[in-house]
């Protein structure tokens, strides 16, 4: 189904009204500013949700069903009734037929529109039920005999309270009449994508004619709507790769490959990499041997080795004398990074610094006087690594561990760190310098969405998994057979195996999905962030309390987001040691955790999780040798939503076939985390079915800033002017 409005909340700059919209009242100005619209081409680019059809009037009788008409009739009768509730009901008859208008919720004074005799004008759908034909709450107006009808379809606009669909088409036709619109594009370009006009897609989209099929304008494929979507990508594209270039004349240190920690560290490994391990650490390597920041994405899917590929990047920045910070959004996480970067780099005389926000403040004082003097190296942590107290002697390399969790400014905050180095890039203004950039991802992300959000970036896939891996089985089974999955992990665990149960947040459904019989959800009110962590906790000690009962000869462990970092770190270390067998646990262990003698995963309320966490939970199990499997234990009934998202990663294991659905259910912004991290959202390009325009408008870019900057200029103008450009860090 097609999402009608991909709407974004607005920065705070775009808030100020352009100079353009003088003569409006403040009340106006504020209404529009809830819809994205601060100038005159903001009115303009306003395009409709939807067409109504009132270019033709329909006798009563003659009315098509199931769908809205436009019919003009005349007032016998006006009753307002009281039973089953207050309500407003007009009778009117064209001599074909009889029809009434039932208003629910009206006021006083429309009770005199509908004085007997007058001809009244009424576009709805008409029912046929116990009283007869009927229009509930249709759209009306009082008219003339001989009125004319409508010439185009009445487009109807995204709208607020306050600001109804009369006085926004008032505002975009005064608009429209008052640009010249001439078009940013050359003719050539024009013609080769076969697009139409600037001037005449608006116009055209605005007041489409009646002949023109509904499926078309509906689904966005018109040529006029295709020209809007190319425009959109167009800037977005131009944007992205203008900040690129802006980056490629920055200064960074040139970390050429020495080879002697990064041949000892290769030589020491128990394992071979991948050949697609190889070929993203060829990439990082060039990429960091050059005098200019690197900005590099490493995905791959859940296990397929991305942390060893970030410790070969780690030192060969270390070889050329530079700093490395590693950060990651949990304590977890990180930890897990430190303990596996620690245990690779000992041996090689490298120290490595653990640094988050609950280390104790006399060890961190240490630890923050050798970052700055340069003692230290590589430093893993949290979000700790970019406070304030915190300032890197010479930091040349940044790895973001799942970075779309991470908001723009802290992204920003740590690349900062490197301008605030001590030992800047030499003969270079010290705020040109910047560290380069390694981010890293488990969330695998689709070609679409890459080619758009992450153009300006450099991408590497780790797209196989080490040998040795085992796929994992996945199964659905119902909350009913809640027994039959305890006598499973009983027997996993007895056969030497491990186990983990995951106790989600049951308010982890998605906004607006209701169950199928249409009630709202249980908790219609979400609680605050303190409010789901205490009832997550709640469940995952209820079914702690209960499996120990269950096992009495096993030790059953819990962790959750309220322990404390060195309780987190012994019940953790307790599991990877098999001291504990069965880890009961909050989605504190989504990522980051790795176990290879667990196999069986056993995930609780599966149906209200979505399609990433599902995967990435799924994908702590399957590490050893032995035979894994994800079960997913589901409530009933499931609403359609759940039932298909259940179906999608039941029978798919591929990260990023997963990350397609996820992007064709939720959109990117859910998928990004764009709404936390400010990455625009697209208006009117659908990465799903838009890869043609989004083909073409990459390439465009290319060629427009080459051989045509003063049109590549005046189409970011247009559309990004007064909003500031993207910032991609």
């Amino acid at each position: 189904m097609k999402r009608e409005a991909k709407a974004a909340t607005p920065p705070a700059s775009r808030l100020t009204p352009h100079a353009s919209l003088a003569g409006l009242n403040k009340g106006t100005l504020e209404k529009l500013a809830k819809l994205n619209i601060a100038s005159k081409f903001d009115l303009i680019l306003h395009l409709p949700l939807r067409y109504d059809d009132e270019t033709h009037l329909y006798p009563i009788k003659d009315a098509p069903p199931a769908r809205d008409v436009l019919i003009e009739a005349t007032v016998v009768e006006t009753d307002i009734k009281y039973r089953p509730r207050r309500q407003l009901v007009v009778h009117l008859e064209d001599g074909s037929g009889v029809v009434s208008l039932r208003f629910f919720s009206f006021y006083g004074s429309q009770v005199k529109h509908f004085e007997a005799g007058a001809r009244v004008r009424a576009f709805g759908e008409i029912r046929h039920g116990f009283f007869g034909a009927e229009m509930v709450h249709p759209r009306y107006r009082v008219v003339q005999e001989g009125a004319p009808v409508a010439e185009a379809l009445t487009p109807v606009y995204p709208a607020t309270a306050g600001m109804g669909q009369d006085t926004l088409r008032k505002l975009i036709a005064r608009a429209m009449a008052s640009e010249k619109l001439e078009d940013t594009l050359p003719g050539a370009l024009l013609k080769q994508q076969k697009l139409p006009t600037f001037r005449d897609a608006v116009f055209f989209l605005h007041n489409p004619s009646p002949e023109v099929p509904q499926q078309a304008l509906q689904e966005r494929t018109h040529p006029a709507w295709r020209r809007m979507k190319f425009d959109e990508l167009l800037a977005q594209q131009l944007s992205m790769r203008v900040h690129q270039q802006k980056r490629r004349g920055m200064g960074a240190p040139a970390l050429r490959p020495k080879g002697t920690l990064v041949t000892r560290l290769l030589k020491d490994l128990p394992f071979q990499l991948t050949g697609a391990q190889q070929r993203a650490v060829a990439q990082i390597r060039e990429d960091l041997s050059k005098p200019h920041p690197m900005q590099r994405l490493l995905q791959g899917d859940v296990g397929s080795g991305k942390t060893v590929v970030a410790a070969l990047a780690a030192l060969q920045c270390v070889e050329n004398n530079y700093q490395v910070a590693l950060m990651a959004p949990t304590e977890i996480l990180a930890e897990q990074h430190y303990r596996k970067f620690s245990g690779w780099l000992a041996a090689l005389g490298i120290p490595v610094a653990w640094l988050s926000g609950s280390t104790k403040k006399s060890i961190k004082k240490h630890i923050l006087t050798d970052i700055s003097l340069g003692g230290t190296p590589v430093v893993v942590g949290t979000h700790a690594l970019f406070e304030d107290d915190v300032v890197f002697n010479n930091l040349g390399l940044a790895i973001i561990d799942e970075q779309h969790r991470f908001g723009v400014r802290q992204r920003l905050a740590l690349r900062l760190k490197g301008t605030q180095s001590a030992a800047a890039v030499k003969g270079r203004p010290q705020a040109s310098a910047q560290p380069h950039q390694l981010m890293m991802s488990a969330t695998p992300i689709p070609r679409t969405l890459a080619m758009s959000y992450y153009a300006d970036l450099d991408v590497s896939v780790i797209d196989e998994l080490p040998p040795g891996r085992t796929p994992v089985t996945t199964k659905l089974v119902s909350e009913s057979r809640r027994d039959e999955v305890i006598e499973r992990v009983r027997d996993a665990c007895a056969a030497g195996s491990q186990a983990y149960w995951v106790c989600p947040l049951v308010e982890e459904i998605e906004a607006g999905e209701a169950s199928p019989e249409g009630q709202k959800p249980s908790s219609p009110r979400k609680p605050g962030r303190a409010g789901l962590e205490a009832l997550q906790l709640k469940a995952a000690m209820e079914t702690h309390e209960s499996l120990s009962a269950a096992f009495p000869d096993l030790n059953v462990g819990l962790a959750h987001g309220r322990l404390k970092s060195d309780e987190k770190s012994a019940v953790m270390g307790a599991f990877q040691r098999n001291e504990v067998q069965v880890l009961v646990a909050t989605t504190v262990i989504e990522v980051g955790v790795d176990v290879p003698n667990a196999s069986l995963m056993v995930i609780e309320n599966a149906e209200r999780m979505g399609l990433s966490q599902l995967h990435q939970l799924r994908g702590r199990v399957g590490r050893g040798a032995a035979q894994s499997a994800c079960i997913l234990l589901y409530r009933t009934p499931l609403s359609p939503r759940a039932r298909e998202r259940l179906k999608i990663i039941f029978e798919n294991t591929d990260g990023f076939e997963v990350a397609r659905h996820d992007l064709r259910m939720r959109g990117p912004g859910e998928l990004l985390g764009a709404r936390q991290s400010g990455v625009p959202l697209l208006r009117f390009a659908d990465l799903s079915a838009d890869v043609d325009l989004l083909d073409a408008a990459r390439d465009t870019a290319a060629v427009l800033l080459t051989e045509n900057p003063a049109a590549a200029r005046a189409h970011l103008e247009r559309w990004l002017g007064g909003r500031g450009e993207f910032l991609k860090v």
